[in-house]
């Protein structure tokens, strides 16, 4: 029976912690007395702690983030009532930066930091009844070399069905002021012929699917060409993602990238602002010129699937100018454009703005900004629902057709409008289901647009109809005059994208 469980709340049963294994590698003689239990945000707390007590265990070590602080709180304290005895030790980015903004005093001891070393040493003086006086560990960034391999403890079942996480290097080289990547400036890369060993080991234990979480991938040149050569030679299907810096794509790294067969390659490409001043004034380098440059070599030359980020209430930037950077990037790029919300994360620079700019931020997790001093309360909330409805329309692929038809040479004025006619139909923004949004969708684009109803029917037909098994709404499919064709290839590629929208 395991005296130690290493825990987490994952967002979705697809994503496997590697901070989890990470630990559990470098428990060095205590490592068989050790196992990972990972849940879920649609598991029932008391659930999660039945099952990590069924064990009886001495130590529950649990990783903490901002999407799974609350319910992280809620176990810690159903843990601690039932079996007091039990020492929880919490660890992870949401523990690891000062404000702690979620109750947690219930813990026994917080690690603060990477705590692989950290967590070993103290369940080696729990176990021999030695515990430390500290309650908050302070863990230094680890030298990486000296660390066990955590891929070994990615299950069979981990393989053949989750997303594998790995990373070539910790640290990031920028300044982002509103990313924890940037406290770590000290770029500390594994060495590369270790981490291809390792990579080559997960691929003959039948892995396929490659999510590295370096922040920028394409940071170092030489490096990304070793890792990206040791792709190529791979024989798909197999589906890997970096997150890339879009100003700098040497000429080899981009010979490499143009090679890629389609669906194996993503690449997350943050922008975050295309406008120079504000990009200044969160510490973030900007070449306007090479993006475009880039974006258009990505688009042209590659057949890799992108997924672009903006943010939402950057300090100095305005809806009008924001409105300005989703135009820009919609001419540059037909991927995926992720459109976020400024959080206040604890440990960055980004508060240092809150009162020149009136920065405002719920106290709660994600810690997402309410307004400031250009974007008011209701026109956040405005953005907010705007950007969860184009995910719905514009990100999940499920309206490559219909979708252009709401906006006309203004993309962000004309997606506005539809949003807060959306939300006037809904008064939501989840749980709409495909059939419902593509009525809506029927109803806004006749009534508000004043398209024709059979140009607007068959375009929704061959959005929709092109998987096979759906159906249209009665109410748009008796004004359909032309079905859809190449209903095999097309429902083919757009399960393929709407099953990477899922996994993000």
């Amino acid at each position: 029976m395991p005296a130690i469980i290493l825990t987490t709340i994952n967002a979705r049963y697809i994503h496997a912690s590697l901070g989890l294994r990470w630990l559990h590698a470098n428990l060095g003689e205590l490592r068989p007395q050790a196992c990972i239990q990972e849940y879920t945000l649609t598991d029932q707390v008391t659930d999660m702690a039945e099952r990590i007590l069924a064990s009886s265990p001495r130590v529950v070590g649990i990783g903490v983030y901002i999407w799974n602080a609350a319910q992280v709180r809620q176990l810690v304290g159903v843990l601690k009532r039932v079996a007091p005895e039990t020492v929880v030790v919490l660890g992870g980015p949401e523990v690891s930066h000062l404000p702690l903004r979620v109750d947690l005093r219930e813990a026994d001891y917080l690690i603060q930091g990477e705590g692989e070393m950290a967590f070993a040493a103290l369940c080696r003086a729990i176990m021999a009844s030695q515990p430390p006086c500290e309650r908050i560990i302070k863990a230094e960034p680890m030298a990486v070399d000296t660390l066990a391999s955590a891929y070994p403890f990615y299950t069979e079942e981990d393989l053949a069905h989750r997303l594998i996480y790995v990373e070539a290097s910790r640290g990031c080289p920028f300044h982002c002021e509103f990313c924890l990547s940037s406290i770590d400036p000290r770029v500390r890369p594994f060495a590369i012929d270790w981490f291809l060993n390792e990579m080559e080991t997960l691929w003959q234990r039948g892995a396929r699917t490659f999510k590295f979480v370096d922040r920028t991938f394409n940071a170092n040149p030489a490096t990304a060409i070793r890792i990206l050569d040791f792709f190529l030679a791979k024989t798909p299907p197999f589906h890997v993602h970096f997150e890339v810096i879009p100003d700098h794509f040497p000429q080899a790294v981009k010979e490499r990238l143009a090679r890629f067969p389609a669906e194996t390659l993503q690449l997350e490409v943050g922008i975050q602002t295309l406008d120079p001043r504000i990009a200044a004034n969160i510490s973030r380098r900007l070449d306007i010129d090479r993006i475009r440059e880039n974006l258009a070599f990505l688009e042209r030359e590659t057949t890799a699937h992108l997924h672009v980020d903006l943010i939402v209430g950057l300090p100095g930037e305005s809806m009008d100018q924001f409105g300005r950077n989703l135009n820009t990037l919609m001419s540059l790029t037909r991927g995926e454009i992720q459109i976020g919300i400024l959080k206040k994360l604890s440990g960055t620079a980004i508060n240092r703005h809150d009162q020149v700019y009136g920065m405002v931020y719920s106290p709660d997790p994600p810690y997402e900004i309410l307004k400031n001093d250009l974007i008011s309360f209701s026109q956040m909330q405005a953005m907010k629902r705007l950007a969860r409805f184009w995910d719905l329309v514009h990100n999940s692929g499920n309206f490559r057709r219909t979708a252009p038809l709401i906006w006309d040479d203004d993309v962000f004025a004309g997606f506005a409008a539809f949003s807060q006619w959306l939300y006037q139909q809904t008064l939501a923004t989840w749980q709409i289901g495909l059939p419902r949004l593509s009525e809506l969708l029927f109803d806004y684009l006749v009534q508000e647009k004043g398209l024709k109803k059979s140009a607007v029917a068959d375009s929704l037909a061959a959005d929709i109809l092109v998987i096979k098994g759906r159906v249209l709404p009665k109410r748009v499919q008796e004004h359909v005059t032309q079905m859809p064709e190449e209903r095999c290839s097309l429902g083919e590629s757009l399960t393929k994208r709407q099953k990477r929208h899922q996994q993000q």
